[in-house]
């Protein structure tokens, strides 16, 4: 489990990327306007080759308030020879562009002017447009992730001419999961994944893995019957010296329901820094969805407060060789603290490919949040054959690329480590937890965020809580 800048065999030192990801806070359908109360306008800041810049504004022409975290704008282009990866930054927003999220995806009906989009959306920090005003300057950019030449002159969504702000119609967008302003690609009309009409009644079948830790202790012997280790050996990742301490995993009892814990602590030390980690001793899981309801802190339960977390539940395989194609991995990792290159908090959603530890080389696609998210969220992965998607709370987070579906089954995590001891240079004792409500993997079928709920609300109700169908790879 690491953590670096996105990049395509690029040599990493620290993470310090300026990218986003996709909006996360969902508002109720009474909160937004009437359909077709948004318009766009767009212009261009580059008509040049070594990346896209699309300014946008979002303007409300309806009377009533409209809240941007219900907002999501997609710009349509066609990706460039060889299939590359892209990324986004923020260069000025006036909302702030720690308010503004960008994430790329991919048109199930490719034409021949667009096969991709970056999807614009704006966290709950960038507030609510009220009626007849406007975002002000949205000045995005969008470049491959290997910094060679991009082709903007067969992006569908693109003109050399707009070069003041107008209206654009090539330029959808969306409000609460409605197309309210725009056209889309031909058969490309943009559709919410997680509108709350979907059905919500679970497959019956698929197998499945769903765990509620109702256990006693971390050496309770159901845990290791079920198919779980409670890590104790050493290694990496985090603090060198730090010891894996598997009685810090314990299982209170929160709101009537029992939840498992990891504590981590130190005394800003390598041999005083105890971390935690949990994961099934069989790796048998590839493509389907898994979830997990996870509490994030943003402070710990006893001392001061500064280092540089990471709380996690990720897959993950392992590297049979310096680079080799068959490794796989997909993490939520949350910051609370900041570290690689970071300040604060922010939240990551990782697929990798490979890596190489020395020198270190990386393969990955990441999108990030920078915001706190302390508290519980509902976290769900989805892999087919043709992309990764990474939910949080109900609301699309990231779609990865199909370069970085896995080859090889892989184990299920979660851990909570220290990345350094620079966050805080403290003797004091503190200690930090994370908190998992249950887990589910459901083998081969990809479920949404409500068909998550419905089974799991259906394992409580009949009283179950532990079932393991998957069978061995």
């Amino acid at each position: 489990m690491r953590r670096t800048i996105l990049t395509r065999s690029t040599t990493c030192a620290v993470a310090a990327a300026a990218l986003a990801c996709a909006g996360l806070v969902g508002v109720p359908s009474s909160a937004a306007a009437a359909a077709g109360d948004l318009a766009v306008e767009y212009h261009t800041g580059s008509t040049g080759s070594d990346q896209a810049e699309p300014w946008l504004k979002v303007r409300n022409t309806g009377t009533a308030s409209v809240p941007l975290s219900g907002v999501k704008v997609r710009y349509y282009f066609k990706s460039d020879a060889g299939n590359p990866s892209y990324r986004f930054a923020c260069s000025w927003a006036v909302k702030g562009c720690a308010n503004v999220t960008g994430t790329f995806g991919t048109l199930a009906h490719p034409t021949a002017t667009a096969d991709r989009y970056l999807e614009i959306g704006f966290t709950s920090g960038a507030g609510s447009l009220a009626a007849g005003a406007d975002s002000g300057d949205l000045q995005l950019r969008f470049y491959r992730a290997d910094w060679q030449s991009l082709n903007q002159a067969d992006d569908y969504s693109f003109s050399a001419t707009q070069t003041a702000y107008a209206n654009w119609s090539k330029v959808t967008a969306q409000l609460d999961g409605a197309t309210v302003w725009g056209t889309a690609p031909e058969g490309n009309d943009p559709t919410d994944p997680t509108d709350p009409t979907d059905p919500t009644d679970p497959p019956a079948d698929g197998a499945t893995l769903f765990d509620d830790f109702d256990y006693t202790s971390y050496n309770d012997p159901k845990i290791a019957a079920n198919g779980w280790s409670v890590r104790s050996n050493s290694g990496g990742p985090g603090v060198p010296g730090a010891t894996w301490a598997p009685q810090n995993v314990t299982f209170p009892t929160v709101s009537g329901n029992s939840v498992m814990n990891l504590e981590t602590s130190t005394a800003g030390t390598g041999e005083s820094t105890k971390q935690t980690e949990v994961l099934t001793k069989a790796t048998k899981f590839r493509n389907g969805t898994y979830a997990a309801r996870v509490k994030f802190a943003d402070a710990p339960k006893s001392g001061p407060d500064g280092d540089h977390l990471v709380q996690t539940f990720f897959t993950i395989n392992d590297l049979k060789a310096p680079m080799a194609d068959d490794y796989a991995e997909y993490d939520f990792e949350y910051l609370p603290n900041g570290g690689w290159g970071e300040p604060s908090n922010i939240l990551y959603t990782t697929s990798w490919e490979t890596y190489n530890p020395d020198p270190w080389q990386a393969v990955n696609q990441h999108t990030e949040s920078r915001q706190s998210y302390a508290g519980w969220h509902d976290l769900v992965l989805t892999i087919d054959n043709s992309s990764i998607r990474y939910y949080v709370d109900g609301q699309l987070f990231g779609t990865h690329d199909a370069a970085y579906l896995p080859e090889r089954p892989m184990s299920i995590n979660f851990n909570q480590w220290l990345i350094d001891l620079a966050g805080l240079t403290s003797t004091t004792p503190r200690a930090y937890d994370q908190q998992v409500d249950y887990v589910l993997h459901v083998k081969d079928q990809v479920l949404t965020p409500a068909q998550v709920a419905a089974k799991v609300t259906a394992y409580r109700s009949a009283g179950t809580a532990f079932e393991d169908t998957v069978p061995s790879s």
